[in-house]
């Protein structure tokens, strides 16, 4: 398992992560202030489109997708296209 974290995430398209699995728990120090970059990535999407890298675990392995956040919420980020994400399993939001 340290292994997956250590290693440079996957990159995927957002329509495979409703494929996922997010069962495991997660075993890494989210990224400070990540639920403040997250609203603020929120508003560059709907205001701007602009897109986000954002990196994540499900249960295989660190991930990393490209895309914007159209809301977020206490537990779950929605993208483009309708798409969950949950917050718990998010490492990190890069502006890119």
């Amino acid at each position: 398992m340290d292994n997956m974290i250590h290693s440079a995430p996957t990159l995927i398209e957002k329509e495979i992560i409703p494929n996922l699995k997010f069962k495991s728990e997660v075993n890494f120090k989210q990224q400070e202030n990540l639920k403040e970059r997250l609203l603020e990535a929120t508003k560059m999407g709907n205001n701007d489109h602009i897109k986000i890298a954002i990196i994540f675990q499900d249960d295989e392995g660190m991930k990393r997708v490209e895309t914007t956040i159209w809301a977020t919420g206490d537990k779950y980020i929605c993208l483009k296209g309708g798409v969950w994400l949950p917050i718990k399993h998010i490492k990190e939001v890069q502006f890119i």
